[in-house]
């Protein structure tokens, strides 16, 4: 039995570097034990029936693979809808995605390893010859290094692998003399000149032909790579380098390992999505398990497998250690910021992280695997696939599916981990949906809506590489595959390497470099290949247990069971539960029922108060259903909140000298006043009211006349604060919040509801700003004493003309300036993160007493998990103010080249100083919703 990862083995008798014969891909250790715990607590599935289910993906691959040979080889991919194959160039232009197609038959060489899997050993001989005849990998298109790399050179590889072990047993593949070695080799040299930058980091696109920087090669100006494209290398360019004995691919795959391991946030040991190839700074602060990062953290694992590196292992174990710190909120996994990784970054998940699973049980995490597992299974039930993200509500967040198969490779490791016929089950529904959803004529089509069932004209060539791959192998018996498939080890597409590569050519130093600087818990390297005994604590229902309480995690109704005793509790005088429309905060006897239901009332640091719930610490099953209701009843509340008084954010625009409109701070709006959105903007320039607060007759009338007023937050409501400055003459007003260190890049924006009576009556806009950036505004008062604003809804281009006549006069006046000013390159800020307006959350935060907050009750969606045991939901209470946290996604494009470019002179130094520290965390915000998944 192998070690898969270190640590502890599958009992006593295992030596501490055992030969990896149970690893493939990730790591089917322990799998005769597991499979009799598990078969005493679940029906087993029939032999006959896992056979028909094996035949039935075999005619389903037969369907997809012999579709794309008749109506679309020597193409890259198969049109499915249109039978006709995809031809980059050819067709409209897909953006990145078509960063994949090179021209190379990309579809048959991804299958190449699928057709022996599938016991297709003519058809894998013929395939292969049709790719040494056709294949040409000198073609001059642009493609992107890791998709060439782990589509192609990974297949190129599988597809050896497994010519070699067909040679030697004697029966086909003798004429082979490692033809798809060298076209290995050869693809290999031309992704080396990727990775001529400083960092060792490959630039993200390359030529074929052309290669870098040339003008012919059309790239090489790019700057950032994502983590996962930089750190998604060592398997297939380590194996490259022991196939054939040239070590150049391996030293450079590890270099970028190791720059991107430095370059990791140190305190919380998590990398971000995005990185300068150059500089090595982080451009995208934004840190989860999912698309930009995930292979990276599969490779660091599955190298300490194939090349038995110690270094790989312990890097690994450091961040799966952050992972299951702050990432992991089971059964939800919620990117967070890498430093500040208490604060989430996004309120919903990407259906990449569906690997994840399938990679702590090659951990030998199995628990949270399996807690993760169910959670997405759920999603699957109700919407018949994963969507391409989906909230922590479990909303439809982005509605495509393009056939993902790391589900089903996550639900075949786990049957493998567990021998639990639940997850054949699974594989069972994967298969019938896919046959009753995605069949079309000419093979399987990717579902461009979950929701309403519409496709798109696609099928990926990962979905022959890996989706049969793992759903025959879940369904198989050993003797059902022709070869040991525990003697390889499968790639992030499903490509399989052999193990015995560990002990080849090792040519490669293996100083540790990673405990030089940082201190491992040893803990991390328990619970890798472990005992069967001791995973699954004598009980075979284990895995049933911890699934259960996700059964009703996405459907929202409360089971039937659970109901009738609540109706026979009512019928014998016991008191309904409280319903959330009727919760008031500040009502004693509410916030004992709230805390029999095991839900708490926690008062943030910026105003907000939040509900949470824990299951487990309710009086009773019942009570803990009730809390449950409860918090969904206020995700609903919220819901139908939002929807009646979403309002998009607005800008608040300095345009003064010297901003000249370069500075753009995202404010909140307000559901009385000006609407500023069909109406002309306001200009003027800004004075402080007082009374500072704004609550009474303003004493400095002659000040704000005919100006925007600055008022602070507090002490009474936000249309009084409105109705006194528009009483004193002001053109508009800036409510600047009172909570000290309070930003819009740490909490969600709002908008400013009126006071219960009727707003008719006032005329002029009103915007709020977090601290952080009202303190922007106030300290150029302090500076420049005169500071023109413009309110707006959205950033307007910058005025060059009143740019030119600010300018000094001068000569040494001009040069004095050229002095002061910093020239660093620009940063666009985008005025929210971006989000669906019907996926957005609602948070709110009390103005004025706190009774106020009884009238308008709501709960954001974005803050809760809805699971019933080890349950916590989260809410936060409305007051006067509703979330406008991530709207405008189609916005987001148009909006982007409007908004101006922040520049500072050091004169400003202590805006300059709030404004680095602000952009920091706008940065992780800006991308969130372009990227390409």
């Amino acid at each position: 039995m192998s070690e898969a990862g270190g640590g502890r083995g599958c009992g006593s008798s295992v030596p501490q570097r055992a030969p990896w014969s149970l690893v493939a891909a990730t790591a089917a250790f322990c799998l005769v034990s597991a499979t009799s715990v598990w078969t005493a607590g679940a029906a087993p599935m029939s032999r006959e029936e896992r056979q028909k289910l094996g035949n039935q993906v075999l005619e389903m691959f037969d369907h997809a693979y012999g579709n794309y040979m008749e109506h679309a080889y020597p193409a890259d991919e198969l049109m499915p809808l249109t039978c006709r194959g995809r031809v980059r160039g050819q067709e409209p232009s897909r953006g990145d995605v078509d960063d994949a197609l090179g021209k190379f038959s990309l579809t048959l060489i991804d299958s190449l390893d699928t057709l022996v899997v599938l016991n297709k050993t003519k058809e894998f001989e013929d395939a292969v010859k049709k790719v040494l005849r056709d294949v040409n990998l000198d073609n001059d298109v642009v493609v992107s290094v890791f998709e060439t790399n782990i589509r192609v050179l990974g297949g190129l590889l599988g597809g050896h692998s497994l010519a070699i072990m067909l040679k030697e047993k004697g029966e086909y593949m003798q004429w082979y003399n490692d033809e798809l070695l060298q076209m290995a080799k050869q693809l290999g040299y031309k992704l080396l000149p990727a990775f001529n930058t400083t960092s060792g980091l490959p630039y993200p696109r390359i030529n074929l032909k052309f290669g870098i920087r040339k003008p012919e090669a059309r790239t090489g100006t790019e700057t950032d790579t994502c983590t996962a494209c930089a750190g998604t290398l060592i398997l297939e360019f380590a194996a490259l380098s022991r196939f054939t004995g040239a070590t150049i691919f391996e030293e450079y795959a590890r270099k970028a390992l190791d720059f991107l391991w430095e370059k990791r946030q140190r305190s919380s040991n998590l990398v971000g999505v995005t990185i300068n190839i150059h500089t090595g700074d982080w451009v995208r602060k934004d840190s989860g398990v999912g698309a930009g990062i995930d292979s990276y953290y599969e490779y660091l694992l599955k190298a300490y497998v194939l090349l038995g590196d110690d270094s790989f292992l312990e890097r690994f174990n450091t961040h799966y250690d952050a992972i299951m710190r702050y990432i992991s909120q089971p059964p939800l996994l919620l990117d967070v910021h890498i430093h500040k990784p208490m604060l989430n970054a996004r309120t919903w998940m990407d259906a990449l992280l569906a690997f994840f699973p399938g990679l702590q049980v090659l951990k030998g995490d199995i628990r949270p695997a399996i807690e993760t597992h169910e959670m997405l299974y759920q999603v699957i039930k109700k919407h018949n696939f994963l969507p391409e993200a989906f909230t922590t509500d479990f909303r439809v967040h982005w509605a495509q599916h393009p056939l993902r198969p790391e589900f089903a490779e996550s639900t075949y490791f786990l049957y493998k981990a567990t021998g639990d016929p639940y997850y054949l089950e699974v594989g069972k529904t994967l298969i019938e949906n896919l046959n009753k959803y995605a069949r079309v004529p000419c093979g399987f089509a990717a579902m461009k809506d979950v929701r309403t069932g519409s496709h798109e004209d696609r099928m990926d060539s990962f979905f022959l590489a890996e989706m049969f791959k793992y759903l025959y192998l879940l369904f198989a018996d050993k003797e059902d595959i022709i070869f040991d498939i525990e003697d390889y080890i499968f790639t992030t597409e499903a490509h399989l390497l052999p193990l015995w590569l560990s002990t080849t050519n090792q040519s490669i130093s293996k100083k540790n470099t990673t405990s030089e600087y940082t201190e491992l818990d040893d803990s991390n390297f328990d619970w890798t290949c472990p005992n069967t005994q001791i995973l699954f604590p004598n009980d075979p229902l284990y895995a049933q247990s911890i699934r259960e309480p996700l059964k009703n995690v996405v459907d929202k109704s409360c089971p039937r069971g659970i109901i009738r005793v609540r109706e026979e509790s009512f019928r014998s005088g016991a008191k309904p539960p409280l319903r959330a429309r009727d919760f008031m905060a500040t009502n004693p006897e509410h916030l004992e029922i709230l805390k029999k239901m095991g839900v708490s009332l926690i008062h943030l640091k910026d105003g907000r108060v939040q509900l949470v719930q824990h299951a487990i610490q309710a009086a009773s099953s019942i009570d803990a259903e009730d809390g449950l209701r409860f918090m969904q009843e206020m995700i609903e509340l919220s819901s139908q909140q939002q929807k009646e008084q979403q309002l998009p954010p607005r800008a608040v625009q300095i345009v003064s000298h010297p901003f000249f409109g370069r500075v753009v701070l995202t404010a909140g709006p307000a559901q009385f006043g000006l609407d500023l959105s069909k109406h002309k903007e306001t200009r003027g320039f800004v004075a402080s009211s007082k009374p500072y607060n704004g609550c009474s007759e303003l004493t400095n009338p002659e000040a704000v006349m005919g100006k925007i007023a600055l008022i602070q937050r507090g002490q009474c409501m936000f249309a009084e604060k409105a109705r006194n400055i528009q009483n004193a003459g002001a053109i508009g007003g800036i409510v600047i919040d009172d909570n000290e260190g309070s930003s819009s890049d740490t909490a969600p924006l709002f908008q400013m509801a009126g006071d219960g009576k009727d707003t008719d009556d006032i005329k002029i806009p009103m915007l709020f700003l977090f601290s952080k950036e009202g303190s922007i505004i106030l300290d150029a008062i302090r500076e420049y004493e005169e500071v023109e604003v413009l309110l707006s809804d959205k950033a307007k281009d910058r005025d060059p003309e009143m740019e030119n006549e600010e300018q000094p006069s001068s000569e040494n006046d001009s040069q004095n300036q050229s002095a002061e000013q910093i020239t660093s390159s620009s940063q666009e800020v985008d005025l929210v993160d971006q989000e669906s307006p019907e996926e957005s959350s609602l948070n709110s935060e009390p103005e004025s007493s706190p009774a106020d907050t009884d009238n308008a009750a709501s709960v954001s969606a974005s803050e809760q998990n809805s699971h019933p045991t080890e349950n916590r939901e989260t809410a936060s209470l409305d007051g006067e103010c509703t979330d406008l946290d991530n709207q405008l996604q189609e916005q987001s494009e148009t909006e982007e080249d409007s908004s101006p470019n922040v520049s500072w002179g050091k004169k400003v130094q202590p805006i300059d100083s709030i404004l680095a520290d602000w952009n920091e965390d706008i940065e992780a915000f800006e991308m969130m919703e372009k990227d390409e998944l």
